[in-house]
Formats: structure tokens, C-alpha cells, sequence
């Protein structure tokens, strides 16, 4: 009895082998879909990330283009940014000192000022300059003065 092979009816061997040949498939069925939702996964993680970038992208040109470049050159009249903190700041004080004459431009930015009233050599970061413009004059003697001018000038000095 026990060194005998055991067969089993022929429809149920038959019923036994499509039951196992079922499991397979559902198997490998199981395995491809797993697969495809897999792949559509990553497909959503590269989307989102090329979305990433392009929103980057785009909210770093906004901030950009609201940076004003700074271009100095030498001998021209810059203000510099006073931030040193006080206890008590004036409201209508300006923030500004100066003017200075820039001396010297580096890379990456940095520039050496000197100071009209004690020539002082400094050197500070380009961020916390801006042009001094000086003030106007007006030439009302000159070619280019028309007759209108001078009555507008006449009316505002006589008031």
C-alpha cells in the first residue's frame, strides 16, 4: 500500500490540473496588472515633477523680473544703504548715506566705494547701492529755452 502510486479518478486528475492552470493565469494576470499600475505610477511621478519644475520655473522669472540690475561703473555717484539697527529710527530719516564715488567693481557683485567727505575706501555688496542722481539745473538762457518757459517761470515766481 504505501509503495503503490495512488491515482485519482481521471476527471477529477482533469479538474485538479484546470484549477491549477486557472491559478497560474490569475497569476500572471495579477503579475501584468501589477505591472501596468507600476508604470502608471511613475508616469503620474514624472508628471508631477516636470509640473514641479515648470512651476519653478515660472515663479522664479516673476521674482526676476521684478529685480532691478544694478549697473555701476567707475567714478560714477552711489548712495549706500545705512542698516545699522536703532533702538528708535526716524520715521521720515533717510535710509541712505552718501554720496560715494565707486572705485573699483569685483565679480560676483562686490564693489569698493569711496567717500567724498573722508575718503574712506569701502567695500560692500552691490545690493545695497543705487545710483545718486544730483539735481537738475535748469538753462533758460540757452538755445533750447522757448518763450513759454520763461512765462511759466515768471508766473511762478510772481505767486
Amino acid at each position: 500500500m504505501f509503495d503503490k502510486p495512488c491515482h485519482l479518478p481521471v476527471e477529477l486528475e482533469h479538474r485538479a490540473f484546470w484549477a491549477i492552470k486557472q491559478l497560474i493565469m490569475t497569476m500572471n494576470e495579477a503579475g501584468s496588472q501589477w505591472k501596468l499600475q507600476l508604470q502608471e505610477l511613475e508616469e503620474i511621478w514624472n508628471d508631477a515633477y516636470e509640473n514641479s519644475r515648470i512651476y519653478k520655473d515660472k515663479t522664479k522669472a516673476f521674482h526676476d523680473h521684478a529685480i532691478s540690475r544694478k549697473v555701476f561703473i567707475v567714478g560714477q555717484k552711489v548712495l549706500l544703504f545705512h542698516s545699522k539697527l536703532k533702538l528708535f529710527p526716524g520715521k521720515l530719516r533717510s535710509r541712505w548715506i552718501g554720496p560715494f564715488v565707486v572705485t573699483k567693481i569685483f565679480p560676483h557683485g562686490a564693489v569698493e566705494i569711496q567717500s567724498l567727505t573722508t575718503t574712506k575706501v569701502f567695500k560692500v555688496n552691490g545690493h545695497r547701492l543705487k545710483p545718486f542722481y544730483e539735481g537738475f539745473s535748469i538753462n533758460l538762457s540757452g538755445k533750447n529755452a522757448s518763450p513759454r518757459s520763461h512765462h511759466h517761470l515768471a508766473n511762478i515766481t510772481s505767486v
